[in-house]
């Protein structure tokens, strides 16, 4: 049996493995024996930093639980704390120390259905805040994580080890989080479903920060149902959490409204524009409208551009959040971390230069230590969130009668470049529901030339549910065929 022969096997035999009813330990070897094989060795995907050493532990624990969710293994980003002895880095080397001790809410909620925690996934360092000449997916902590699609391509991120650990059957599933396309843009380019959350709908505490106006944690999973399985144990109301005062409120079975979930008579929007000019995409779009057509939807062309003051003003935003927000953050944490402020972390990444700032600088760090212009960003936020929400995304709604938007997420992966940064295609309206706090979902629509392409769905806020209904329908209908990742360099195929 050749190489690809045994990959596809393999990777078919873990995708039934998920779906079936067998013991729990047998699931969790089976994973924890796929990341042996695929993440430090064979082509080193690097998707996982480390494996919980208690997982043994904790799949005993889910086996006493009843419920959907007892004894399904899933991966965590590294942003996100969990209670094991594993430390919560966020891909630095200034947060190597960083054991906690404690449960995020969101995986204290997961836990209590039964999730089985297998570890923490790489990420763009600092989820991706850091510099504008990034590669998404490199961290000092993990390294390069890799596409299973395409070796030598960007996994996207910052939830790239999420992505790739989901895509290359690592865990029935896995948690990232989102700032503008953290779980979109990974999801959509590893070819599997994200979804990124109203914010508010799922707690941030305890989860290293950018922005507490538009970071929200979501799944990343196989198919819609398994992503509507994890975000209703997610969801939920926090104390600590001043957003999420209303999610006890908002919150519901997202898989119940997936029951009959249908596109007959759905008016949904299509953002043209959001298209780019590649052909390859073009087509792939045009194949989905067609399924989504077939399938009952009542498609209707939106002539829209957004205004380039929305991007200018989210970094604005996100700079001067950024800076009171990790520090809070880092200021809080137990134990004897060597950071306490964003300017510990400049200081410390120039301390240590030769493994911190080998690849890229932190001019994006440095930016945010100066903005400490209380009125701009207050000016900023607000014309942000018109631009996105009420002038953006509720006002198409309205303008046209549409139950929701829809544009390709992204596009192919681009070749991973650890000396000049990412250069993917400029496509794709994922800035408006990040920016908004609005719901997004990205299911894979295709491929072009072995690579994965997504079609994203966008919601107004808290319309989670309709979102994923949509998702769902569409996900059913699609005729496209998908990709198989081939844990190899891309090559003409």
């Amino acid at each position: 049996m050749n190489r690809q022969s045994t990959t596809t096997t393999m990777l078919m035999a873990a995708a039934a493995l998920a779906g079936t009813p067998a013991r729990a330990d047998d699931q969790i070897d089976a994973y924890l024996s796929r990341i042996a094989a695929l993440n430090h060795a064979g082509p080193q995907l690097n998707a996982v930093i480390a494996v919980n050493p208690d997982v043994a532990r904790a799949a005993a624990a889910a086996r006493a639980l009843p419920g959907p969710l007892a004894g399904k293994a899933i991966l965590v980003k590294d942003n996100i704390e969990i209670a094991e002895s594993l430390p919560t880095t966020a891909g630095s080397l200034a947060l190597a120390t960083n054991v906690t001790g404690r449960d995020a809410p969101l995986i204290a909620r997961l836990r209590h259905a039964g999730v089985v925690f297998l570890g923490k996934t790489n990420l763009s360092e600092w989820a991706n805040i850091r510099s504008s000449f990034s590669s998404s997916g490199w961290s000092a902590v993990g390294g390069q994580t890799r596409n299973p699609h395409a070796t030598d391509r960007s996994p996207c991120g910052s939830s790239s080890g999420s992505g790739a650990g989901v895509a290359a059957g690592m865990a029935w599933a896995a948690i990232g989080t989102e700032t503008d396309g953290s779980i979109t843009c990974p999801a959509a380019m590893n070819g599997i479903v994200g979804f990124k959350p109203t914010v508010g709908l799922v707690s941030r505490t305890h989860i290293v920060p950018i922005s507490h106006s538009q970071d929200t944690a979501g799944p990343m999973a196989s198919s819609v149902h398994d992503a509507a399985l994890l975000l209703t144990a997610m969801a939920g109301s926090d104390p600590a959490d001043p957003a999420t005062a209303t999610a006890d409120r908002h919150k519901q079975d997202y898989v119940a409204a997936l029951a009959g979930a249908n596109l007959k008579g759905v008016r949904i929007g299509v953002l043209r524009k959001a298209v780019g000019n590649d052909p390859k995409v073009q087509a792939l779009f045009t194949h989905a409208l067609a399924d989504l057509k077939a399938a009952g939807a009542d498609l209707v062309e939106i002539d829209y551009t957004t205004d380039p003051a929305m991007g200018r003003d989210e970094l604005t935003v996100l700079l001067y959040e950024l800076r009171v927000d990790l520090g809070a953050y880092l200021s809080g944490l137990p134990g004897n971390v060597p950071v306490r402020s964003l300017a510990d972390v400049i200081a410390f990444n120039r301390a240590h230069a030769q493994t911190e700032l080998r690849w890229f600088g932190q001019d994006l760090f440095e930016a945010a230590e100066k903005m400490t212009d209380a009125a701009a960003y207050d000016k900023a936020r607000a014309n942000s969130l018109r631009l996105a929400g009420r002038d953006g995304i509720d006002r198409l709604l309205a303008d046209h009668h549409l139950a929701l938007l829809i544009a390709p997420t992204t596009g192919p992966a681009w070749p991973i470049d650890l000396v000049t940064g990412d250069h993917g295609l400029q496509l794709g309206a994922g800035s408006l529901p990040a920016i908004a706090g609005y719901p997004h979902l990205t299911v894979p629509m295709g491929a072009i030339e072995g690579l994965p392409v997504g079609l994203s769905f966008i919601g107004t806020a808290w319309d989670d549910a309709r979102v994923l209904s949509a998702g769902a329908a569409y996900e059913a209908a699609r005729t496209a065929p998908l990709a198989m990742p081939t844990l190899e360099p891309w090559r003409e195929r």
